[in-house]
């Protein structure tokens, strides 16, 4: 694959986050996708649960000892409602793994149902279900964790160019990174394609900065984020889209701060691990900085959550004193 980052979890995550995204990309293509609904009313959609089954397939056959976290159960694809759902998702895990059957599917899926461990992989299979179904940005998010230190992250992202713009149907985005050897990029669907290293953006003035916004209002506290951009003087336009292919363009330069403030509905949120291990690595490794809305680092030794931390604040590394500054007097 000539990544600049020789490691056998890095050589995994690439290839794993590749066949995944891709398989993800054929079943949007493909299906006319029924979401499922779980108990948080988030959509889980036949790409989530084939994405899931088949890393938790590789893991068992690369790493069979190493832990799995996962965000999907076969809980409900097991039941009489969910049957006509599992045969879909093991049609296409078959595109990939032949002879699989819906028993495999289950099982492969239900390797990620487990607690974290001292040696790790956790995965996000679509990250953005809502702009997949959309048809917008959404990304598959793997990263490998131990000792609590997120040690490698990957990100595949169908609809980004370069890590940087969005394409819809374009030959998307395949980012890598490994503490302390950088952050890379290349083309999703193209094992020959030159990896390039990223670095953030080199905007020093906050009220310059280009804020990455949700599109779904459910993400964060949209009036928080209004208060925040007025306590800075912000005046540059926001890049709006869903998803870790946030992390990817804050990464690649693209934008300078990226925020998840908590809502008065759910003050007591705490982010899933999944949600923000491989993001994360993506943009330290690039040179960027990632916190808490307190400032502290984030904590993935407290199980399957961020137990410990508040919120997120992403940013180029050189805003991130500044954001922080004014998320306390906005009192975010």
């Amino acid at each position: 694959m000539n990544c600049p980052i020789d490691c056998s979890k890095v050589r995994f995550a690439v290839a794993a986050v590749a066949e995944a995204a891709q398989l993800v990309r054929r079943v949007q293509q493909e299906l006319v996708v029924d979401a499922i609904t779980k108990d948080d009313k988030s959509p889980v959609t036949i790409a989530d649960f084939a994405a899931q089954a088949l890393i938790g397939r590789r893991l068992e056959e690369t790493f069979p000892n190493m832990g799995f976290v996962g965000e999907e159960s076969s809980e409900k694809l097991r039941t009489e409602e969910g049957r006509k759902t599992l045969k879909t998702i093991t049609s296409m895990v078959q595109k990939c793994i032949e002879g699989a059957t819906a028993e495999d599917v289950c099982r492969w899926i239900d390797r990620g149902t487990g607690e974290p461990t001292d040696n790790f992989w956790t995965l996000d299979p679509v990250d953005g279900t809502k702009g997949f179904l959309r048809g917008d940005q959404y990304a598959v998010a793997l990263a490998y964790i131990r000792d609590g230190v997120v040690r490698v992250g990957a990100l595949g992202c169908p609809e980004l160019a370069e890590g940087a713009r969005p394409e819809k149907g374009g030959c998307g985005s395949l980012l890598v990174a490994r503490r302390t050897n950088g952050t890379f990029v290349r083309t999703l669907g193209d094992e020959r394609a030159a990896w390039r290293q990223l670095r953030v953006s080199q905007c020093q003035e906050i009220s310059q900065a280009r804020l990455l916004r949700s599109v779904e209002r459910t993400h964060t506290s949209i009036v928080g984020v209004r208060e925040l951009v007025a306590r800075l003087e912000i005046t540059a336009e926001p890049v709006r889209m869903d998803s870790q292919a946030k992390y990817a363009v804050l990464a690649s330069g693209g934008g300078e701060v990226n925020v998840r403030l908590l809502t008065s509905a759910r003050p007591d949120y705490r982010e899933k691990i999944w949600d923000q291990a491989a993001g994360s690595i993506i943009v330290e490794e690039a040179g960027g900085r990632v916190t808490d809305l307190d400032g502290k680092s984030l904590d993935f030794t407290q199980g399957r959550t961020l137990a410990k931390n508040r919120g997120i604040l992403a940013t180029n590394g050189l805003l991130h004193e500044a954001a922080l500054n004014g998320l306390k007097q906005v009192g975010a």
